[in-house]
């Protein structure tokens, strides 16, 4: 096993960011039907800064990794940052080969760029 597996793995089974706000500014969830991903994303911001975010829900491994190491890297970043981030970045992050058919599960994290 490779250490991006290891690594892949330890986000499924310990996602950090994992969890609900009460008040967050911005709320919404993103279901992926091929794979059955349904997972909600919670996100406070400072001005242009994203102070706290987390998600909630359920999915398959590579969806639940990639929202708990994009997350990770993306607190803290203001939005002209994160509209930088694109396909290319998040496959780079997980540091594994995704096939089509779980091209999907990897990229569902992106979607917090689309509702920024």
């Amino acid at each position: 096993m490779s250490i991006y597996s290891e690594v892949i793995l330890d986000h499924y089974h310990h996602p950090r960011n994992f969890g609900k706000l009460r008040k967050p500014d911005l709320n919404f969830k993103i279901i992926n039907p091929l794979c059955g991903d349904e997972i909600e994303f919670f996100i406070n911001f400072d001005g242009m800064v994203i102070k706290e975010i987390c998600f909630y829900g359920k999915g398959c491994a590579i969806s639940i990794a990639s929202s708990s190491m994009f997350l990770n890297i993306i607190k803290g970043k203001n939005k002209d940052e994160l509209k930088k981030m694109d396909k290319d970045f998040i496959i780079k992050m997980l540091g594994i080969k995704i096939g089509l058919n779980r091209l999907k599960c990897a990229l569902l994290p992106l979607g917090i760029v689309e509702k920024i």
